[in-house]
């Protein structure tokens, strides 16, 4: 794990909210001048801390208001089965989250769809005809609760914002 300063999760935490922040506005924002500010972001970036920045989509407004869970359990978890069928949900735009999980079920997934019609082609044509599934079970999400891309930055390096140690000088 890299070693993260206060200015350094501040960026982070700034960031994660908004990341169309002007250079400027981020560095005045976390206490700095642009050109350190934008150094700290480029080390961030290039360490792989900071992996890419992304506009988030209502998909109620592109008329894509389905999200649905799906388990599958395959008919064999062998190395090859698993790498192919990850292969396989990378591929498909309507899965936007695959977990491989450990209980009943091999992977879970998050899928957003148009309508049950949609779901159903999903289910059907593809996610059915993939090698080596052997079960699929899905449920509906009648209400989202909360939706967060923020992760939890000082639970996370526990650190407070407020203090700072010393930055591992690569």
């Amino acid at each position: 794990m890299q070693d993260f300063d206060a200015i350094d999760l501040k960026i982070l935490k700034h960031l994660q909210r908004d990341a169309s922040l002007s250079n400027v506005e981020l560095a005045a924002r976390v206490g700095l001048s642009p050109s350190p500010c934008l150094t700290r972001v480029k080390q961030l970036e290039a360490t792989g801390v900071i992996s890419r920045r992304v506009a988030l989509l209502d998909p109620v407004h592109l008329g894509s208001a389905l999200s649905v869970f799906i388990h599958v359990a395959l008919e064999k978890q062998t190395e090859p089965r698993l790498q192919a069928f990850e292969k396989s949900m990378a591929n498909l735009p309507e899965v936007m989250e695959c977990y491989l999980m450990s209980g009943d079920s091999d992977y879970l997934l998050r899928v957003v769809v148009r309508d049950v019609v949609a779901l159903q082609q999903f289910i059907v044509d593809k996610l059915a005809k993939t090698s080596g599934v052997a079960n699929i079970r899905s449920s509906f999400a009648l209400k989202q609760v909360k939706y967060n891309t923020e992760l939890p930055i000082e639970t996370l390096v526990n650190l407070k914002l407020g203090k700072s140690r010393p930055r591992n000088p690569r």
